[in-house]
Parts: C-alpha cells; sequence; structure tokens
C-alpha cells in the first residue's frame, strides 16, 4: 500500500442536471468497462476523522489500511503514512494536542458504541485509557487551548442524556460542567473559547428537531443560553472568533433551512453569513479572525466556501463534484491559516483525505484510497432525478445508477437503496456495494424521502409521528419511477437499506408485497414496542418523540412494526445484523426470521458476532456483502447485458 501526494489545480465544479422525465434515462454504451470484485470494493481503504499537528506538518487520520479503523499518521504534504496504533478495535475522532505531545481518541468494544477516550504518543505510541470506564461512552475529546485540559461528552450506558465534562490532564480530576439535564435534552458538541475560559456547547432535544447554544464560564461553572426561542429551531455552536466575541454557528431560524451565522456572544444578535435553500453548515474560523468557512449541500453534491469577513466577499472552492466537506478536529485551518484541510468523495472516487492552499488555490491529495485493479472508469456517474410524492405534497430527489451497455429494449432488475437514519440522505458519493451491483447488471435508485435531511426543517419533520407512512409511500413512488424508465423489469424489484432503511425495507416486503421480488433489510428493527424496550435510551427517547406514547398511540405503533404482517410476505429476503448493535438490537433481526420460517417462507439470516449497527471490520463487509451478491444473483438475476465486459 502506498499512498502519494499529487498536486493539481481544480476546475469549477459544473451545475448539476436534474432529470425529471423518466424516458430521459440512459445505459451508456462504454467498450472497456472493467470488472468489479467484493473483495477489490471493500479493500478500498476507508479515510475516517482527520486532525492537523500543531505545527501544520502532519496529519493524523483514521483508516481501515490493515482490515481495522486506527490512526495513522502522515506528512501534510503526502508520502508514507506511519501507523500509530494497532488495535483490533475500531478508533475515532482524532485530536492532536496543542503541544504536540499527544493524539486523544476514542474507542469501543465489537462495534458497541461504549467509547473510551484514549491517548497515543505521536513519538512513542505510547497509549492509555484516560477514562477505562466499559459502562459509560466518553466521545468527542477536545482540548483546551493550553493542552492541559480535554472536554468531551459524556453518557452512562443506562441513560439517555449526553453530559460534558472536562478532564485535568495532568491531576487527572474530572468536572462535570453540566449536571441533572432532563432525559429529553442532551449536551453536546463542547467548543473551547481561544483563551481557554469558556466553553460553548449545544444542547439538543432528542426529537433533533430543537436545539440551544450555551456557554459555560470555566471559573464558575456558570452557564448561559444563547440562543432562546419559541418554537422548534436549531442552533448549534461550531466555532469561537479568535477575540472570544462571536460563534460560527448553524441554525435553522431564518429560513427552515440550515444556514451559517454568526452569534454575538454579548447581545445574542444573530448576523445572517447564508440565507440558502439548501442546507449550509458553518465551518471555522480562520486563525487571524478575518474568515470563516462553510460547507452547502446543494441537492446531494456538497461545495466550501471562504467568507472574508472585513470585505463581505464570499468564494467558493473550486473542487470537484461530490461530497466536499471540512476536516480537522478543533480547526480545518492549518495553524498558520495558509491551508484547509478538506475531504473529497465522489461517486467514483472515495472519501480521501486533501489539503487546499489558500495563497495560489493549489489542492494536494493527501491519501489516496483506490487500490490496484481499481478504475474509476468501470464506475458509473449516477443521474440526478426528482419526481413527485404520491401524494403530490413533495418533490422527491433521487440518485439513479445504470448499468453500461444496456440494450434499448433490454429490462434488467432493480434494486432500490434505501439510506437510514431516517434523517440522513443519499448523496453523490462512493457506494461500494450501489458501484458493484450495477457493474454485474443491476439498476439502483437510491431515494431521499420525507424525513432525510437536505431538504429542509418542513421536509424533515414530515415524518414526525408518521414514521413508515408517507415516507415508505416516497420508497415505493422511487420504484414506480426506476420502472418508468423502461430499463427496469417491473416484476423484478428488490428493497434493500440499512437500520431505518433496513425497517423501511421490512415494511414494504409486508405492506407491498407484490412489488417485491426479494428483500435485503440490513441492521433492521421490525417491532416498535421490542425496539424501544431493548435499544439504547437515548434512541428510546427519539423514538418516543417521533411516535409518541406507545399506549396512547398503540394502533399506530402496531400498524407500523412490521412483524405485525409476516404472513404477508412473498419475497424471499436476506437479514443481515451484528451481535452488539445498541440500536437495532440482533433480537429484531432474529425474530422476524423466525417467523417468516415458521410459515415457510426464506429468510436467511446472518448475525456478525463481533459488529455493531453497520460492519467496520473488513472481512465482515466483504462476507456480508458478498452474500447479498450471490442472494440476489440466485434469486433475482440482472439482464445478461455486457454490463462489463471482462468476464
Amino acid at each position: 500500500m502506498v499512498i502519494l501526494m499529487s498536486t493539481v489545480t481544480l476546475a469549477q465544479q459544473p451545475a448539476v442536471q436534474v432529470i425529471t422525465d423518466p424516458q430521459q434515462i440512459k445505459s451508456v454504451s462504454k467498450a472497456d468497462v472493467g470488472k468489479l470484485s467484493i473483495e477489490k470494493l471493500y479493500m478500498t481503504r476507508a479515510i475516517g476523522d482527520t486532525s492537523w499537528s500543531p505545527d501544520g506538518k502532519q496529519i493524523v487520520f483514521v483508516s481501515n489500511i490493515t482490515g481495522r479503523n486506527n490512526l495513522w499518521v502522515v506528512p501534510a504534504e503526502g508520502g508514507w503514512p506511519v501507523q500509530l496504533t494497532v488495535s483490533e478495535q475500531r478508533q475515532a475522532q482524532p485530536a492532536w494536542s496543542p503541544n504536540g505531545r499527544w493524539i486523544a481518541y476514542i474507542s469501543d468494544y465489537d462495534g458497541d458504541e461504549q467509547w473510551d477516550i484514549f491517548i497515543v504518543s505521536p513519538s512513542t505510541g505510547e497509549i492509555m485509557n484516560l477514562t477505562d470506564t466499559r459502562l459509560i461512552a466518553e466521545e468527542q475529546p477536545t482540548w483546551s487551548p493550553d493542552g492541559r485540559k480535554l472536554a468531551y461528552m459524556v453518557k452512562p450506558k443506562t441513560s439517555s442524556t449526553y453530559e460534558i465534562d472536562v478532564l485535568d490532564f495532568l491531576t487527572r480530576d474530572v468536572r462535570h460542567l453540566t449536571t441533572n439535564t432532563p432525559k429529553v435534552l442532551g449536551n453536546v458538541n463542547p467548543v473551547w473559547s481561544k483563551d481557554g475560559k469558556w466553553i460553548a456547547y449545544t444542547q439538543q432535544h432528542a426529537t433533533g428537531k430543537d436545539s440551544n447554544i450555551f456557554i459555560a464560564e470555566l471559573a464558575t461553572g456558570k452557564a448561559v443560553n444563547l440562543t432562546p426561542h419559541t418554537g422548534e429551531h436549531i442552533y448549534e455552536a461550531r466555532d469561537w472568533s479568535p477575540d472570544g466575541k462571536k460563534l460560527l454557528i448553524t441554525s435553522n431560524a431564518e429560513n427552515g433551512y440550515d444556514n451559517a451565522a454568526l452569534l454575538d456572544v454579548t447581545t445574542k444578535k444573530i448576523d445572517w453569513l447564508t440565507k440558502e435553500k439548501w442546507e449550509a453548515q458553518a465551518g471555522y474560523f480562520s486563525p487571524d479572525g478575518q474568515s470563516v468557512t462553510w460547507t452547502v449541500n446543494t441537492d446531494g453534491n456538497t461545495g466550501i466556501y471562504l467568507h472574508h469577513l472585513r470585505d463581505g466577499r464570499t468564494e467558493r472552492l473550486p473542487l470537484p463534484m461530490g461530497v466536499n466537506t471540512l476536516g480537522g478536529a478543533d480547526t480545518a485551518f492549518s495553524h498558520d491559516g495558509s491551508h484547509l484541510l478538506w475531504y473529497h468523495n465522489g461517486p467514483d472516487a472515495p472519501r480521501d483525505v486533501w489539503t487546499y492552499a489558500l495563497r495560489d488555490g493549489h489542492a494536494h491529495q493527501v491519501t489516496n484510497s483506490l487500490v490496484g485493479g481499481i478504475r474509476k472508469e468501470d464506475m458509473v456517474q449516477p443521474y440526478l432525478v426528482h419526481f413527485p410524492s404520491r401524494d403530490g405534497k413533495f418533490e422527491l430527489s433521487a440518485f439513479v445508477y445504470i448499468p453500461y451497455n444496456l440494450a434499448p429494449n433490454m429490462k434488467t432488475a432493480g434494486i432500490v437503496y434505501v439510506h437510514g437514519g431516517p434523517a440522513s440522505q443519499s448523496v453523490n458519493s462512493f457506494n461500494r456495494i450501489a458501484q458493484y451491483l450495477v457493474n454485474q447488471g443491476y439498476a439502483v435508485i437510491a431515494p431521499n424521502y420525507r424525513g432525510s435531511t437536505g431538504y429542509g426543517k418542513e421536509f424533515q419533520d414530515a415524518n414526525r409521528f408518521d414514521m413508515g407512512g408517507g415516507d415508505l409511500q416516497d420508497v415505493l413512488a422511487s420504484a414506480d419511477w426506476l420502472v418508468k424508465t423502461n430499463t427496469v423489469d417491473p416484476k423484478k424489484l428488490i428493497l434493500m437499506g440499512g437500520s431505518y432503511g433496513g425497517y423501511l425495507t421490512m415494511l414494504g416486503v409486508t405492506k407491498a408485497p407484490d412489488m417485491w421480488a426479494a428483500g435485503v433489510p440490513i441492521v433492521p428493527f421490525v417491532n416498535w414496542f421490542t425496539e424501544v424496550e431493548h435499544e439504547d435510551p437515548l434512541l428510546r427517547e427519539y423514538d418516543l418523540a417521533t411516535m409518541g406514547d406507545p399506549v396512547k398511540n398503540k394502533a399506530l405503533w402496531e400498524d407500523r412494526s412490521p412483524i405485525n404482517f409476516i404472513d404477508r410476505i412473498k419475497a424471499p429476503l436476506l437479514i443481515l445484523a451484528g451481535a452488539h448493535d445498541p440500536r437495532c438490537p440482533e433480537e429484531e433481526a432474529k425474530q422476524v426470521a423466525d417467523e417468516v420460517k415458521k410459515r415457510g417462507g426464506v429468510a436467511e439470516l446472518k448475525i456478525y458476532e463481533n459488529e455493531g449497527h453497520g460492519f467496520s471490520k473488513v472481512e465482515n463487509q466483504i462476507d456480508a456483502y458478498k452474500r447479498v451478491a450471490d442472494f440476489l444473483k440466485a434469486r433475482v438475476p440482472p439482464a445478461d447485458c455486457g454490463c462489463n465486459l471482462n468476464e
């Protein structure tokens, strides 16, 4: 494995063409399409969180280069990375200390999300577990500017509430910055002021639809709410100005869409930097306080912006199409302000770490995640499509992947690939299993149903107290639209998704059983009553806040639980789950497999004993998606389209 640096001047991102007529969806003829393999696609590196070294000469990043998500260090100019931690357990959220001596990070146990905070020396590799609390999760370690303290989020396994603690790194004394927070609220994302005297944090409701920004004084512990408001609005703190007078924030209070703004900590006045009707996310102040950054997600493609506070000038960085987001732990800026740390992720490019030189606009690719034998040109560029919801309330968005070399009158099998969340989004990013299945001849549509992020407050709120109602109808509408392209046989439709997408998969095969030739629910839940009984307490509060009281709303809970309609299933199922999943416990997968088999149906079940919610170990990823591929090819084979020509 070699990671090299490349230097390029990037072209301006072109406008995105949106297709509304399904007849405009065409297969592209291509003479030299290579055959993709599950093994190579999943050996393609996954790149996680990053942090600058204080001198700006190195970057620490998380990657599964060895098959496990461990910490690696690479020169900022690119080169050969050095593995810093060696562990069977996954690691995340590295944060380099201001004095350069330590890197803090978190690690859990076989995917159970009971995170501990560790530190590792970048010079010696020495590791210490700072918290060592198996029944308490600590997350997002954030160094004070002098490197003496760490602020972090903390949640006992039996609690639904995140509090914020501060650890004195020298004495190991722990101070509780927040305490006794009501169970429907949680305190997240601590941000130090540059003088180390204050911590800003966000207090959010379990629904994820309402939050406030607080600042707490370290000397007294006194906290002040900077964003008192009526109704439901999001306010999230991201960064302090160097002079401590303002916070860079994200809020949807202006127009119902996430936007970036400056919040005066004395007057509580908000100055809006953006008024997008897409979703903008605040970034960071430059070290000199003269500039700020933010990102804008425009229908699944994300761009990075630099705003000059002195003259009000805003520039969009000229980056390639896809998902471009800011990196770094406490900031994306190098400490001298000369470079930005960012990620690029596109349909033919897995997420990689890049730096951007603000002086001359040159971009440097620091990591290279594609492995030998995987070519960009073998991957399909998806179409961005819009279509109406069945009830006419919304215009829905989706990405459609059509295999190469499909003859004009040839119809193949189609897959509706449903994202989880539901507060998430299908975006224009690297999707290993979608690219593999398209390469094998399947057509894929990845819809954004009501409840998804990316399209404003009204759209995201539209499934509240209607989970599995309108959102399921949106998923079914996407299948209808895919069939209208005349590339898909309506008798060969497949429904597949993970987490909440796994739930909608199960609901789809029970509520619309005649539509589907197969179903693949991955880490699903199937019974609202047992899900709430067994899941993590924080998620329990979310579910109660979005589905209502299980006694008062019993009829709704029963109607939206796929387990109650197992007798309607006609499609064979492949169900995948993790034994340590705190979100959709393995009992959910087991009960549906048992019920289907009792009725003589087909339900293949695989539970990964050393995984949680999703699969982080490479050998399990390969095994899981080979099972998916083998199951689909046996049950619903695609057309013989010559979609890859090297078979």
